[in-house]
């Protein structure tokens, strides 16, 4: 094709030239002059691209099946249709992911490219759309408030079948170093203070429980991403659909996606709600908050080296400062919380837009649509950065970690059962007003004996529910 070609197209609003080795046409032109406002071009996410694939060749299928467009129009859409799932021609894709309008560049420029590429598949030029029309064939049966909403469930639901492969591999790198560190005994804090001996593995294994729970419920917000509302047309009434359609258009979504599409029950209701969308985003929001709970404590834990916890080292990523010489900072933490951030950041966005649906439609769905795909990708990438650069470098300090245990009053605790609450506290006061430490004050007093002492606190009495066999007793002789 001439690259230096041109060829005009009408609209509404009047005639434009478009350079002829582009796929798309005016309405797209018109979308790039008036929505200059984000990095975010619709490009940047192929997944979406692939949603309005799968949508536009769903409703090709239904249309040729009923009569609505000739059967070589319908092959010749899925066959432009089946090249964008390809990954070809998504340069031409060009226009920002926020908009007004509702959605309506987007689909038009799906319809745009998809029009000019089946006409080539037919044998015409782009831009003769008396024989494949972006309106007329492959917009048949649809309006942006169907089709637009569609795309964006199905291609966050493709999202989303990635995000969770990302989330089990995180999760499979904790649990190895929960198993690294199953035998290196710690202090566990509460509130920032010493409270009772745990394992380094167990808080590994406690950081891996707390993301892997969060899987089926992102499953199941994102199986609701696959109820659609194809057929509702306009406002949910199914004006300029013929019958049937709605449901052949679920079925062909369904085939062509082998995913459980369900149609709405209620199209007038599907069709202003977005409420998938912000459960979605939600679910992203709570796995966004755990990370950054992670990420603090592994900042906390490897805090000093030397005047900090210092409990556990993190591979050392760059030089810390530009004029402090041999500091190291927690620099994959520190970004994995701000990846967190935006991802919270985001969920207020979309429910705020979530909010403001307006009788039969809403029309913000274009910036929920950037921020949940935006989301699902920052979360990948930092459940990628967090795991391949912090996670699985991470080296147990096993001395300190033991030191801060004998150290530490919180031992104090796991003589309870046995000595009482009253006692206990005792003990603590004595240890903090003369600086000895709890086993030799226990020692001396002969409340316990060495070798019930080395079993109480043994690391593996200490870190479960266990009975032994130690006489308890009701009063250590202190004057109240």
């Amino acid at each position: 094709m001439e690259t230096n070609k041109v060829r005009v197209e009408s609209d509404l609003l009047g005639s434009r030239e478009l350079p002829n080795s582009v796929l798309y046409g005016v309405q797209t032109l018109r979308a790039m002059d008036n929505f200059n406002i984000s990095p975010f071009k619709l490009n940047n996410y192929p997944l979406f691209i692939h949603g309005l694939a799968w949508t536009k060749m769903g409703a090709a299928r239904a249309n040729g099946k009923l009569g609505v467009i000739t059967h070589e129009c319908a092959q010749a859409i899925e066959k432009a249709c089946q090249e964008l799932l390809e990954g070809k021609h998504h340069e031409h894709f060009p226009i920002d992911m926020i908009q007004g309008g509702a959605g309506t560049s987007t689909n038009m420029n799906a319809n745009e490219v998809i029009a000019n590429r089946a006409l080539e598949i037919l044998g015409h030029e782009r831009g003769h759309y008396k024989h494949c029309s972006p309106n007329d064939h492959v917009n048949a049966s649809q309006s942006t408030n169907d089709a637009y909403p569609t795309a964006i469930h199905l291609g966050l639901y493709a999202t989303h079948l990635r995000v969770i492969e990302h989330m089990e591999s995180f999760v499979a790198a904790l649990r190895v170093k929960g198993k690294e560190f199953a035998h290196v005994i710690k202090m566990g804090r509460t509130q920032l203070q010493d409270a009772v001996p745990m394992t380094l593995g167990q808080t590994f294994n406690g950081f891996a429980s707390i993301i892997e729970e969060e899987i089926p419920n992102l499953r199941h917000a994102a199986d609701q991403l696959l109820t659609i509302n194809m057929g509702a047309t306009a406002i949910g009434t199914g004006i300029c659909a013929v019958p049937g359609y709605a449901e052949e258009c679920t079925k062909a979504i369904k085939e062509i996606t082998g995913w459980d599409i369900k149609l709405a029950e209620d199209l007038v209701g599907a069709t202003s709600d977005t409420s998938h969308l912000i459960g979605y985003s939600q679910a992203l929001k709570r796995i966004a908050v755990k990370i950054s709970k992670i990420s603090n404590d592994l900042r906390l834990l490897s805090s000093g080296p030397r005047c900090g916890l210092g409990e556990i080292e993190l591979p050392a990523r760059q030089p810390g400062s530009s004029i402090m010489p041999g500091k190291v900072n927690p620099v994959i933490p520190e970004v994995a919380s701000q990846i967190a951030y935006k991802i919270m950041g985001n969920d207020v966005c979309v429910t705020m837009a979530g909010e403001c649906a307006q009788m039969e439609l809403n029309a913000m769905e274009p910036v929920m649509a950037q921020c949940c795909f935006e989301s699902s990708d920052y979360l990948t990438v930092g459940l990628d950065t967090l795991r391949d650069l912090c996670i699985v470098g991470i080296k147990a300090n096993e001395e300190r970690c033991r030191r801060h245990v004998s150290e530490s009053l919180g031992i104090v605790t796991a003589l309870n059962p046995y000595i009482g609450y009253k006692n206990s506290t005792k003990i603590a006061k004595e240890a903090v007003a003369t600086g000895r430490p709890i086993t030799e004050i226990v020692i001396e007093k002969g409340i316990l004996t060495q070798a019930e002492l080395d079993m109480i606190l043994a690391p593996e009495n200490m870190i479960k529910p266990v009975h032994l066999d130690i006489k308890q007793l009701d009063n250590l002789g202190y004057e109240e």
